[in-house]
């Protein structure tokens, strides 16, 4: 080969990395300086990565979810096609031995009190909206997957119902405890668990008030990867790795299963109002185990 060709060759691979830098140049700075999601980009998996951090008790505060607000409107901004290539979405949890307490029920309990219904349902619609926004993977092809290294509860556990996969630990639990203190899940878990499981099978999860482990919701085929204990950031990976290939196969056959579900975000908000005229029935009794749950919670973190 003479010297001419090698300095082609040369520019043209300098091209693409030049058109490469450009593109990972594209991602908005503002998407890694959240204040509780910590967000990493793995060009060569072409894999966002995005961990919950809370400032306190893990649980969807209205700060968390301003947050989740924006990191999906600056990924909806950054990739795509023709931007930054991006094919998987991964959440996880910086907490150690949870992924999500779920809703804030100090924020609850006080709204209760004061009997502000309009907090309680724009609380309630602003989680639907990122919900269903998430369930419609942002419009974007890609595949989005929840990583369970802890436990899952509330709206923690619904706000995985969203995920195309989840992959779970061993030992990690899930369970919807609103019916301990008189209320229901009222942010996704009866749309979406009826139309995974059935209105039968939702049911029993809902009103059960018990806790499931990562391999019953693998036997229920909730939980998509089982991993072992300590083991939940490979087998994410290992996952990735697999279903590169596939991964228009994944994305089209999960765009083909939420046609048949055809779950708008009218119907979300609808339950949600639902929830906020239940959650002001709630007597001192109710609220007071609200408050002990929480209490236990924070203990819980503490410990960890």
């Amino acid at each position: 080969m003479d010297t001419s060709e090698d300095a082609h060759i040369l520019l043209s691979d300098e091209a693409e990395l030049h058109v490469e830098s450009a593109r990972h140049l594209a991602i908005p700075e503002e998407l890694f300086r959240l204040n509780q999601l910590d967000v990493l980009y793995d060009g060569d998996a072409q894999t966002l990565w995005t961990y919950m951090r809370p400032q306190g008790r893990p649980s969807f505060t209205p700060p968390m979810l301003a947050d989740f607000a924006n990191w999906q409107r600056l990924i909806e901004l950054g990739f795509g096609p023709d931007k930054v290539p991006l094919k998987f979405l991964v959440l996880g949890s910086r907490s150690p031995g949870v992924f999500c307490f779920g809703g804030d029920l100090d924020l609850f309990r006080r709204l209760i009190e004061a009997r502000n219904r309009e907090g309680l349902v724009t609380y309630g619609h602003r989680c639907c909206q990122i919900l269903h926004r998430n369930m419609n993977s942002l419009d974007l092809p890609i595949v989005t997957v929840g990583m369970v290294q802890g436990d899952a509860l509330g709206g923690g556990f619904e706000a995985l119902l969203s995920f195309d996969y989840i992959v779970a630990e061993r030992g990690a639990s899930f369970g919807l405890p609103e019916m301990m203190f008189g209320l229901f899940p009222g942010m996704g878990a009866h749309s979406l668990l009826s139309r995974k499981l059935g209105s039968a099978m939702a049911d029993r999860l809902i009103v059960s008030n018990e806790s499931y482990s990562a391999e019953q919701l693998y036997d229920l085929g909730l939980v998509h990867v089982l991993a072992e204990k300590g083991e939940g950031l490979q087998a994410t990976r290992d996952f990735i790795r697999k279903s590169g290939r596939k991964h228009a196969g994944l994305v089209n056959s999960r765009r083909a299963m939420k046609l048949c579900w055809d779950l708008q975000l009218e119907e979300l908000t609808r339950i949600t109002e639902l929830w906020a005229d239940a959650a002001l029935q709630l007597g001192a009794k109710d609220l007071k185990l609200m408050d002990r749950l929480v209490t236990a919670q924070t203990k819980l973190v503490r410990a960890a």
